[in-house]
């Protein structure tokens, strides 16, 4: 029986290192097709990272209408707050709130 034991584990490495082997493999074929790609995608006429930069640049202009958006809705705001404001002031005083601001300019030229 002692012999057994070596030979058991000799045949767990065996093993092992098939797995491995079949691991390596897997790997290598994987790089060898992504090569080929990049092979003939360097043969086609253009650059072989434009897809990348055309996807970057698509999400940066999403960003930029979406901050343009954003922008354009705050400038709608403030516009019509200063519209507001520039009816308020151009609006005659009349009223009991003209009477108060007499009351006060009277009392003003009396002190």
């Amino acid at each position: 029986m002692p012999e057994s034991h070596p030979l058991h584990h000799l045949e767990q490495l065996v093993r092992n290192l098939g797995e491995e082997l079949a691991a390596f493999r897997r790997r290598a074929l994987q790089a060898e097709a992504r090569l080929r790609e990049f092979e003939a995608a360097a043969q086609r006429p253009g650059d072989l990272f434009a897809e990348q930069r055309v996807a970057e640049l698509e999400r940066e202009n999403m960003e930029l209408k979406q901050r343009l958006a954003a922008a354009a809705e705050r400038t709608r705001s403030a516009l019509q707050q200063i519209r507001f404001l520039r009816q308020q002031a151009l609006r005659p005083v009349s009223g009991p709130t003209k009477a108060v601001v007499d009351d006060r300019e009277t009392s003003r030229r009396s002190s």
